[in-house]
């Protein structure tokens, strides 16, 4: 038995087996293929003409409403805000505000009290006031919840910005951290690439403490504004949770009496730090959040706004802006030119484009511009490793990503380049990173080899999503898949990330996805990197993965999955049906050899139905994950690329064979 749901925020509801409950009669094999084929050019069609004349692609990267939120208010803090992106991205985060007065962090998702804070103090800043109908039902809902003492770390330390919270009620974070070696817990390597960048120029927010004058008082958020503070319990001295509570207030009691000397040691190598690790295009790592704290930390050691780092990092985040056709203004959290060129390019190749077409070739181009050659903070695990590889932004040279990386080389392996020299010395020098970016355990993470501290994650400052990177099944497979078709399927270190896959399979067939929107996209991950590497159709893990699929098959034959899986087993591949999602069961399906089924023939017709007359698909689920639940991704270009790449290989069948390219 399984469910479907209807996007709100109640649980699964059981529906009929999925023999009695199709909508309409399924079409014939022939019809479902000449379905397949007319959507697939249509889909061709349709993402030519999205591809930029510098040969990359790119759609709009949503999440949620604290992108603006924090933007204003970094504005407010700096004494920068100008009345027409205040009332943009006012407009915005109105248009995102749900009936009851919240605001969810996903479509369809429950309310979240830290999100609608958010929301709702930037509305304060752009002239709402607390007596408006919608602003009340949001303070209502806040103090419900807890109201501002029960919001995240992150949230309070926004709101002490302007004195609405108490810095000495924030857990402590110094940044002498910044002085600890590579081998002692909790130094900033332990930390994975996004949490270190957002950490060390919060180390010097934290020192400092600033308070700058508040527009309004905030009363009306507090459960009781005469104690808005009230103290936690600490957990048992004996548990790890005890013992960081206790860690912190040491540290509190060392903010006091903190020799200057060794302080201002401190700040001034985290400002370098900082300062070495700012983008060719003014950003930091290529997203948002590092890029707003580097910018108050920076301020805050006396860098006045015209300085060129200052000047640079302003701007940088100004292209963080899409400005929509009613006015409004939305800021994206990231940028990911790279990670949807590669995937653009392998869904028109895989739908039949010809390697050669200038569209391909274009592409493989800037991509090749793209490529990383100088080392960055991975080199800290990885010393010896020679660069090479790919981020996922425009300009990110210090964080090249293990999973685009891979995804680049399966891309460009589908170009016939007229500098194929050019090409092969590319390839070559990313598939060498790849493996040494490989963690002990056999697996691959996205940034970083070993990133597997459970330390971290226990500090009472880091409440809110990852904050390291161990290795995930979905960015495995990816880079197993593309060592098979580079011709290394039996090389020991592919075998070991097989053998981790295969260990790392759920006991229902499915593989956890970290990176995408969740077992639905992991197994649509590990299903193909496993054939492409040589476990036959028949192997139990993959027979096991095909059976899952075919139980959360949705009535309408398509598939998708709820972000609440990442917490509620009952979720888990279950969800109204996307083109995303349902793109990702039938590549695992098309690579077990259940092109013939029926799972897959329903599949395929549920994706040319639901296409749109101009070649696209709509999609205003979130299926791609920031922080598993905790922060949630709607790539727009995601409902294009998947869909086209699962009806090229229906149409066509697999790209290429493995073994097939440059083999080791």
């Amino acid at each position: 038995m399984t469910a479907t749901t209807d996007g709100s925020t109640g649980a699964p509801r059981p529906r009929a087996a999925a023999a009695s409950a199709t909508t309409g009669i399924t079409p014939g094999a022939d019809a479902v293929l000449e379905a397949a084929r007319q959507a697939a050019e249509r889909g061709v069609e349709h993402l030519l003409a999205r591809q930029d004349a510098q040969g990359w692609w790119k759609g709009d990267l949503e999440t949620n409403v604290t992108m603006d939120a924090e933007d204003l208010l970094l504005r407010q803090f700096l004494g920068i805000q100008d009345e027409k992106t205040l009332r943009a991205a006012a407009l915005f985060i109105r248009g995102e505000q749900r009936d009851d007065g919240t605001w969810a962090t996903f479509y369809g998702g429950p309310g979240e009290l830290s999100t609608t804070v958010e929301a709702y103090v930037a509305l304060r800043l752009a002239g709402d006031l607390p007596d408006d109908p919608h602003m009340a039902r949001a303070a209502a809902w806040i103090r419900a919840k807890g109201g501002i003492a029960a919001s995240r770390v992150f949230t309070r330390i926004w709101l002490a910005l302007f004195g609405w919270w108490k810095w000495d009620d924030l857990p402590e974070l110094p940044p002498e951290l910044i002085f600890l070696p590579k081998w002692v817990p909790l130094n900033i390597y332990d930390f994975g690439c996004w949490a270190r960048q957002t950490i060390v120029p919060l180390t010097v927010v934290s020192a400092k403490r600033p308070v700058r004058p508040a527009p309004f008082a905030l009363d009306e958020l507090h459960t009781d504004p005469r104690r808005p503070s009230p103290a936690k319990p600490l957990a048992p001295v004996a548990s790890w949770d005890g013992a960081f509570q206790r860690l912190d207030k040491v540290l509190h009691a060392y903010h006091k009496v903190a020799p200057r000397a060794l302080r201002r040691a401190a700040m001034r190598s985290a400002a370098r730090w900082i300062v070495e690790r700012q983008e060719n295009d003014g950003c930091w790592g290529g997203i948002q959040p590092p890029a707003v704290y580097s910018v108050i930390a920076l301020h805050l050691l006396g860098y006045d706004l015209q300085h060129p780092v200052m000047r640079a990092g302003l701007e940088s985040l100004d292209r963080f802006a899409v400005w929509r056709e009613d006015g409004a203004r939305m800021i994206e959290a990231c940028q990911s030119p790279v990670w949807d060129t590669c995937l653009a390019a392998i869904a028109l190749a895989d739908a039949g484009v010809p390697g050669d077409h200038p569209a391909l070739v274009k592409a493989a181009d800037w991509m090749l511009e793209e490529e990383i050659t100088r080392p960055g903070d991975w080199a800290v695990r990885r010393p010896q490793l020679e660069p090479g590889g790919w981020a996922f932004e425009f300009h990110n040279d210090n964080y090249p990503d293990i999973d685009d990386t891979a995804e680049v080389i399966l891309a460009l392996r589908r170009v016939k380049h007229p500098q194929q020299e050019k090409v092969e010395a590319a390839i070559a020098r990313g598939v060498r990173w790849n493996l040494g970016m490989q963690s002990k355990n056999g697996a691959w993470g996205a940034f970083d080899a070993d990133n597997t501290s459970a330390f971290p994650n226990r500090l009472p400052f880091c409440d809110f999503g990852e904050v390291i990177d161990p290795p995930s099944a979905d960015v495995t497979a990816h880079v197993v898949e593309m060592l098979a078709y580079e011709g290394k399927s039996h090389d020991p270190r592919t075998r070991r990330g097989i053998e981790w896959l295969l260990a790392e399979q759920e006991a229902n067939g499915a593989w956890f996805g970290r990176w995408g929107v969740n077992y639905v996209y992991g197994t649509g991950s590990v299903v193909p990197a496993l054939v492409a590497a040589g476990i036959p159709a028949a192997h139990p893990a993959i027979r096991r993965a095909v059976g899952w699929l075919e139980s959360v098959q949705n009535d309408d034959g398509g598939w998708g999955e709820d972000l609440r899986s990442y917490g509620e087993t009952e979720w888990m591949g279950r969800g109204p049906s996307t083109a995303s999602q349902t793109a990702w069961a039938l590549l695992a399906l098309l690579a077990a050899g259940e092109r013939d089924g029926r799972a897959a023939e329903r599949g395929v017709a549920w994706l040319a139905e639901n296409q749109r007359a101009d070649g696209s698909w709509d999609e205003p689920y979130f299926t791609g994950t920031g922080f598993p639940w905790d922060f949630s991704i709607n790539y727009h270009l995601y409902r294009q690329v998947f869909p086209l790449t699962a009806l090229g290989r229906y149409v066509h069948g697999e790209p290429f064979s493995p073994n097939a390219a440059k083999g080791s």
